[in-house]
């Protein structure tokens, strides 16, 4: 319809200033794309490298990816690999953030800095868990908190914002649907999680952990694809519905 296609005429001197002017966002966008699927590949291998760990006098002979966590691999030899996958990605993840937003057609920059600020804890929390591991448990339960349980929040709110941004109403809405489904997530974690040796030998909290993060960090991948897709393509199809 000319409306539409008038209105994609508007938006397109944005995004193509943002490509001339703004290439190292867009980046940086990119990278925020790319780090959960390195950190996500990092977890896999090491996990299955692994000769186990040993944490509060309990050593454990065999690391299990279905019954024990993710931070597991933060302890003994693959220690070094897993602590600075979870801080490099922390650090891309709140340089992407804005980065992505900066790509964003919409003038409520008080939502804005809201959207930014609880989505980037996810990357503080992140950092703050690689350089506290399970043997810190206080810390890295408050990294746990900041990376996990924010984004329950987070998400609807900068879905609610995305939503009435040009080529980012469809993104938008479906990123509001990531609350509840992360919260769903959490609960069934912590209905499987029990904090016992045993436990981290035969429960299954490991694999229902690994599902949560997962789908927290495909957000965010999601949204550092999108920012860039949406800036290289103004035609980005992104209409209400």
């Amino acid at each position: 319809m000319p409306e539409s296609r008038a209105g994609r005429e508007v938006a397109m001197p944005t995004a193509s200033f943002a490509v001339a002017r703004w290439p190292r966002l867009l980046s940086l966008a990119l990278a925020l794309a790319a780090a959960p699927v390195g950190f996500t590949a990092v977890w896999m291998v090491l996990g299955v490298l692994s000769p186990g760990y040993t944490l509060f006098g309990h050593h454990f002979r065999h690391y299990s990816a279905i019954s024990q966590p993710i931070s597991g691999l933060g302890i003994g030899a693959t220690a070094p690999y897993m602590n600075a996958a979870f801080i490099v990605t922390g650090v891309l993840v709140l340089a992407g953030v804005p980065a992505a937003f900066a790509t964003v057609d919409h003038a409520d920059h008080q939502r804005r800095s809201w959207s930014i600020a609880l989505l980037s804890a996810t990357g503080v929390g992140m950092i703050i868990d690689g350089l506290f591991t399970l043997a810190q448990p206080i810390p890295h339960l408050l990294g746990f908190a900041f990376g996990i349980l924010v984004p329950v929040v987070a998400f609807p709110v900068a879905g609610g914002y995305l939503r009435e941004a040009p080529r980012w109403q469809r993104f938008g809405r479906r990123l509001r649907y990531a609350g509840p489904i992360t919260l769903a997530l959490i609960i069934l974690f912590f209905l499987t999680f029990r904090a016992t040796p045993d436990a981290a030998e035969h429960g299954i909290s490991g694999i229902v952990e690994r599902v949560l993060v997962t789908e927290v960090l495909a957000c965010f991948a999601a949204l550092g694809w999108h920012a860039t897709r949406t800036a290289v393509d103004p035609d980005t199809e992104e209409t209400r519905q």
